[in-house]
């Protein structure tokens, strides 16, 4: 059982970046290390986590996002000037940063670019170039827990192949419309999709993805050139292409997709016990929603530069997924993606998935994925879903169970 402490939140401007900083009122040797939490859209300004983390003594700092339109690049700015306050801080020996969700994209982008150094992003490897700017400085662990496979790949998984014009989200082809009753869709849920129907749908999916990346980076070669709309970027419209959860597409409603890791883990149940096993998800089938034809739900509204940078990744012909594993992602083809920025980190991780989401699968592909880190713990939380809370009654307090998990590792390889 972990102690709790008594907390206090104090409001901090780390330069430009309003900040939250949770810390325990009666600080002790838990207090040398610093997690910092940040996502990559969402506001992480008040978020329980960091209350969960501060109650067991650590000092956690929490980031408010500020405009919605900036890039990837921008907040990797703005999480480094957290990253130096809190090195910074008095008493603080360890900085760790938290990726949940789609802020394991921010939190591993960052500290990919920190041990790699920001000039190996800059030399074409990428859809696009990070932008010039200071070397960044590592952190000394990094924890994704129940982190996405990337920002890039969720926006590839929900993309919608049946837009037969980037400038139209109601005109549809019927044979790639997987709402269309004739494919497969049935309204209660009973489902009839063939393999043919979900491989097409799929593959188009990545085509339709690779075709955006190449459109985006002829218009970013003519803003370059002067040639361009405007001289610094251009807008971008995409029809079906919101990367939302409720915008995922296929695979939530069918949950034979993603249902089960491919090697045996960690499982930890709610009594805090751990066992290894195979992990099964434990979630319920998705209602879809009919998003593409509505712009403010199922449009990504970008910019040529920000979708490169902040949502896009290139397919590769084979792309498909099964059970266990998604293939066919070139997933270095971009730093707004997860799992291929955990190639490149070195320091300890902490790779853990909530199994009443199916996002916890990412946390065996970033295994996979980094090999570079001697040093990675995969653990996953029976029933806890991807807001860290159970799915089911049944599984207890999924929460306490996580960050506990949280704490013992933390302790383990930092005090």
């Amino acid at each position: 059982m972990s102690r709790r402490y008594e907390i206090t939140r104090i409001y901090k401007k780390v330069n430009r970046v309003p900040c939250m900083l949770y810390a325990p009122v009666q600080p002790d040797e838990k207090s040398h290390v610093a997690v910092i939490l940040m996502h990559s859209g969402a506001d992480y300004f008040e978020t329980p986590q960091a209350l969960a983390l501060a109650e067991r003594g650590y000092l956690c700092f929490t980031a408010h996002i500020r405009n919605a339109a900036e890039t990837l690049d921008d907040r990797f700015l703005d999480l480094l000037q957290i990253v130096k306050y809190a090195k910074e801080y008095p008493g603080v020996k360890k900085v760790v940063l938290f990726g949940h969700s789609g802020g394991a994209t921010l939190m591993s982008g960052y500290q990919a670019i920190a041990e790699k150094g920001s000039s190996f992003f800059q030399q074409g490897r990428h859809v696009i170039n990070l932008d010039e700017m200071e070397e960044f400085i590592p952190a000394d662990g990094v924890m994704l827990i129940d982190a996405n496979f990337g920002n890039g790949v969720m926006t590839l998984l929900s993309m919608d192949p049946a837009v037969i014009s980037e400038e139209n989200g109601v005109r549809l082809d019927p044979d790639l419309d997987w709402l269309n009753p004739a494919n497969g869709f049935d309204e209660n849920g009973n489902y009839h999709y063939s393999e043919d129907f979900i491989k097409h749908y799929v593959s188009e999916q990545g085509k339709r993805m690779n075709r955006l990346i190449d459109y985006a980076q002829s218009r970013v070669r003519e803003i370059e050139k002067g040639t361009g709309l405007f001289l610094d970027d251009e807008p971008m419209l995409i029809p079906g292409g919101e990367q939302m959860a409720f915008c995922n597409k296929v695979f939530p409603q069918l949950i034979r997709y993603f249902s089960h890791t491919e090697k045996a883990w960690n499982l930890i149940h709610q009594d805090d016990s751990v066992t290894e096993e195979i992990v099964h998800c434990v979630r319920d089938p998705r209602k879809p929603l009919n998003a593409t034809c509505n712009l403010r739900m199922g449009a990504l509204q970008t910019t040529v530069r920000n979708f490169l940078k902040s949502s896009a990744v290139r397919a590769t012909p084979d792309f498909h997924y099964d059970e266990t594993t998604l293939y066919g992602v070139d997933w270095t083809s971009s730093y707004c993606v997860t799992v291929g920025n955990s190639t490149y980190i070195t320091c300890p991780m902490l790779l853990m998935g909530l199994t009443g989401g199916y996002e916890y699968i990412a946390a065996e592909h970033i295994w996979r994925q980094a090999v570079n880190c001697r040093d990675k713990t995969v653990a996953f939380v029976e029933g806890a879903s991807h807001n860290f809370t159970a799915d089911k009654k049944e599984y207890g307090d999924t929460v306490n169970s996580c960050f506990n998990y949280v704490d013992r590792w933390l302790e383990s390889r930092y005090l």
